[in-house]
């Protein structure tokens, strides 16, 4: 037997066990999601569909005075084309700088990809009235800024990927100390090991704040091996959020910039609910023109998964309107500001209950395509059609 399926059933067995041991009346929860997708042809490749299938178990028990947090994945995505993989990691998710051996593929064939991996396995206890050490794989995160978080020194949210409804975990020594109401100071120590064969150290402290209103945080330390810092923001005025984070990375011994500010609000438009994010990104790591995007592929802060957006200049745009009750829809834009070019992102959701949605969309890819030799023309130009319909309940 191989010992990747040793992982899944101890996983599964484990998972049971420590959830029936817990005191909480609702020890095991989950959901079942099922995606499947059309690809359009075009001039670099044909079309092709594929279903991705994800089961993912979550359980959260205590035990003297001990919190545990275990989540534990199966995706299977199947295909008909050997080059059906959906373009921009549709429900894939990244999975960098996994240290802990906890993931695995259980079968992979030109058109099957079964992959597992426990997710979440970390355990939290309390040092006094202020103080909380956590271990193990964990969910942590920093941004401000809600689509591009250039200032997230972990694992951010894939805007690309809407099927993403948790996020990825960590392998990480978190400590939080609460100061008063308003502030904290958060250490966290990971190391990461990349698939291409890196190994790096992020140890990083973040204090945060809220002064008249208004929350400041700063972080710094090592990220990656190198020195790194943050300062962010986030205010209200006129009814909406201003949010801004500014980052000083060192690369290679050059010292890189990276900035986002936005916008968000609410709105009643006809007595239905409308929210609007708007965000702006200048990113030194990204490239300045469609020219640098194969260097750019081929940095590493792209291949631990740092980067959105290729270009060096991007903004984000999405809309959100509930038409009923049950129904929503909503829209994506996300520009590279260099190439130009741009993603479109329509879709519609249904939700009949609080545990199960539907959701219908389509992925629309606006700029120069590659040339004859393969070459980027633009980084979202050479993206197809991509149709798909989703389907999620919880449990």
């Amino acid at each position: 037997m191989k010992w990747s399926r040793v992982i899944a059933i101890g996983s599964c067995v484990a998972l049971a066990s420590v959830a029936r041991a817990s005191a909480q009346e609702q020890d095991i929860r989950g959901y079942y999601l099922n995606v499947a997708t059309g690809v359009a042809g075009g001039a670099f490749n044909e079309s092709a569909a594929s279903d991705l299938q994800r089961l993912r178990l979550m359980a959260s028990p205590t035990w003297r005075g001990l919190d545990f947090d275990f989540a534990y994945e199966h995706s299977l995505n199947l295909q008909t084309q050997v080059s059906a993989a959906a373009p921009l990691g549709l429900g894939v998710g990244r999975e960098p700088g996994m240290w802990l051996g906890l993931q695995g593929t259980l079968e992979s064939t030109e058109r099957l990809n079964w992959r597992h991996r426990i997710d979440r396995a970390a355990v939290r206890i309390g040092l006094g009235p202020s103080t909380e050490v956590t271990v193990g794989r964990q969910p942590v995160s920093w941004a401000t800024t809600l689509l591009l978080t250039p200032a997230d020194p972990f694992v951010p949210f894939d805007v690309e990927d809407p099927f993403r409804e948790y996020r990825t975990g960590v392998d990480a020594l978190r400590v939080q100390t609460f100061l008063g109401a308003f502030t904290d100071v958060d250490v966290v120590l990971r190391p990461a090991d990349f698939s291409d064969g890196n190994r790096t150290i992020t140890a990083l402290g973040r204090v945060r704040s809220v002064i008249a209103g208004t929350e400041v945080s700063a972080w710094a330390g090592a990220l990656h091996d190198e020195a790194a810092s943050s300062v962010a923001v986030t205010a209200t005025f006129v009814g909406a959020a201003a949010r801004a984070e500014f980052v000083v990375r060192e690369i290679d011994g050059e010292t890189r910039t990276r900035l986002a500010i936005g916008l968000d609000r609410g709105f009643i438009v006809a007595a239905r609910d409308l929210y609007v994010v708007l965000e702006v990104q200048r990113d030194e790591l990204g490239a300045a023109s469609r020219d640098g995007i194969p260097t750019v592929l081929a940095s590493g802060p792209a291949s631990r998964g740092e980067l959105l957006v290729l270009g060096r200049d991007a903004a984000a745009v999405q809309f959100a309107y509930a038409v009923h009750p049950l129904w929503s829809v909503d829209l994506l834009t996300l520009a590279n500001l260099n190439d130009p070019s741009a993603l479109l992102g329509p879709a519609v959701s249904h939700a009949p209950s609080g545990e199960t949605n539907l959701r219908l969309g389509i992925f629309v890819g606006l700029g120069h395509e590659a040339d004859s030799l393969g070459q980027p023309g633009s980084e979202f130009g050479a993206v197809p059609w991509v149709g798909y319909l989703s389907f999620t309940a919880f449990f």
